[in-house]
């Protein structure tokens, strides 16, 4: 899962860019590499900055790391993408692409959380102002001892102080601060890392101050209304891969997918060469990379200087458990797990099209364990879990089992992670870089890859042939 944002993404505003020598604005061509959701952004951008825009992507489909496949006659996402009221870009980028009305929003953020044998705690915002508005939801966290509950409003008053743009917090583990600041172990993996497990897909322990402190802040802490959650109502191919396709399709951007690059080279004339599958070599006067940072270290050149950094950010795993009774054992949409191998779970039923029976999702984020597990050892744990925690699904009949994999769903944001993150410059003027691991302030989230694609293009916008005269162009921020 993923999710969070911070006010002020996505607005349009107005700069000057220059109409190259090559010819008119519509001749000036950049090149995305990559069709997620960095990618699709920084397209669309630069396609209404007026320039020709060529995307390639290596998949057959677009959406990066978002997306849905059909898997035992079901519509089945890779994993619970979710994503926060607070998530502007992300929010505005739906509405581009005509598909704000495939997902939906809590009118007031409420998680419900269960443990085997013990009734519901529901985690409610109230209309008060931040942070007030999470006190009753704090004071009545029934998981915890009143000592603890007491202990935990400390902590997040002291959160609310941590600057996350310090490079000393950057360096410093939350797990450490946490218990610094009389946070029990129980506190940890109750509460605290039911919301760092699915935003930061690390355990606190493994996790930056900094980066959670973003977190809580952005999402929990300045605006009573950030933190309500939402997710797509349609399987996400619906929305990242048919509806983006036809937004780029509108916008004039030509669109190559099953066509992976494999070299970028500086043209001797100007500009960049793309040497890339099934086509001839493509000639850009910008490129912007847009693929997972693994993939970006080889891809980039060496003058770009930055493949031993983006090596040592790392990556972190998340599994999603797709379990399909004879009946309906939830009746929520989503509950959160404590006391309990099971994180998350989601009612998949309507989006992925099961006709008879009950579609649970289980979500497990930092599942460095779980991602080595055979499917039998995965059933074996997690069925008895599943009945354990919900009282409906001990009479019944698991009609299919099957799992979703990605290993290296995120980069790890670790201590020290900030500093090996890049901006979208690179030291080779024109090669630029997006992706929800560029230096946006944000954790590997949804959020985060839609606003490294917008500060993607504003800097090709910018970087187009300077020689010209210039002309006024709307571009997303």
């Amino acid at each position: 899962m993923a999710g969070g944002a911070q006010p002020g993404g996505g607005a349009w505003v107005s700069v000057a860019v220059g109409t190259g020598e090559r010819g008119e604005a519509d001749e000036r061509r950049v090149v995305v590499v990559g069709g997620g959701l960095a990618g699709i952004t920084a397209a669309l951008d630069c396609a209404r900055g007026g320039v020709k825009v060529t995307l390639l992507e290596s998949r057959p489909r677009l959406g990066g790391a978002v997306y849905s496949v059909r898997r035992n006659g079901l519509d089945v996402d890779n994993g619970q993408h979710v994503f926060l009221r607070c998530c502007t870009a992300y929010r505005e980028l739906l509405a581009g692409l005509g598909a704000a009305d495939a997902v939906t929003l809590q009118p007031r953020l409420a998680i419900p959380v269960l443990a085997p044998g013990r009734p519901p705690v529901w985690l409610r915002r109230s209309n008060l102002p931040a942070p007030l508005h999470l006190a009753r939801a704090l004071l009545g966290y029934r998981f915890l001892g009143l000592g603890e509950r007491l202990a935990a409003v400390r902590a997040m008053a002291a959160l609310r102080r941590v600057d996350p743009d310090d490079a000393s917090a950057d360096a410093r583990g939350f797990g450490d601060w946490l218990r610094d600041h009389g946070q029990s172990p129980a506190a940890i993996d109750r509460l605290w890392g039911l919301i760092v497990r699915p935003t930061l897909n690390l355990v606190p322990d493994d996790a930056s101050l900094a980066q959670a402190a973003q977190v809580f802040q952005t999402g929990l802490l300045r605006d009573s209304s950030a933190g309500d959650i939402g997710w797509a109502r349609v399987p996400l191919s619906e929305i990242h891969d048919v509806a983006a396709r036809r937004a780029l399709a509108a916008a004039g951007v030509e669109v190559r997918v099953q066509c992976r690059a494999s070299a970028i080279v500086s043209d001797p004339e100007g500009g960049f060469r793309i040497t890339a599958s099934a086509m001839a070599a493509l000639h850009a006067d910008v490129v912007i990379v847009a693929v997972p940072h693994d993939r970006a270290a080889r891809l980039v050149p060496e003058t770009a200087e930055i493949a031993g950094r983006l090596a040592r950010l790392g990556s972190s795993p998340i599994v999603n458990l797709h379990i399909v009774y004879d009946r309906r054992v939830l009746e929520l949409p989503f509950a959160a797990g404590v006391e309990t191998p099971v994180q998350y779970v989601f009612d998949r039923t309507a989006s992925s099209g099961a006709a008879v029976g009950q579609h649970l999702a289980v979500s497990l984020s930092a599942a460095d364990a779980e991602s080595g597990m055979a499917i039998d050892e995965l059933r074996e744990r997690f069925l008895p879990a599943l009945a354990a925690l919900l009282p409906g699904a001990r009479g019944a009949n698991v009609e299919q089992f099957f799992v979703t994999r990605e290993h290296a769903a995120t980069f790890r944001a670790a201590p020290g992670a900030r500093a090996l993150r890049p901006g979208p410059r690179t030291r080779v003027p024109g090669l630029l870089l997006a992706g929800s691991w560029t230096d946006t302030g944000w954790p590997a989230t949804m959020e985060g890859a839609v606003r490294s694609g917008h500060a993607a293009a504003r800097e090709a916008l910018a970087a187009l042939p300077a020689r010209a005269r210039p002309r006024t162009l709307a571009v997303a921020r």
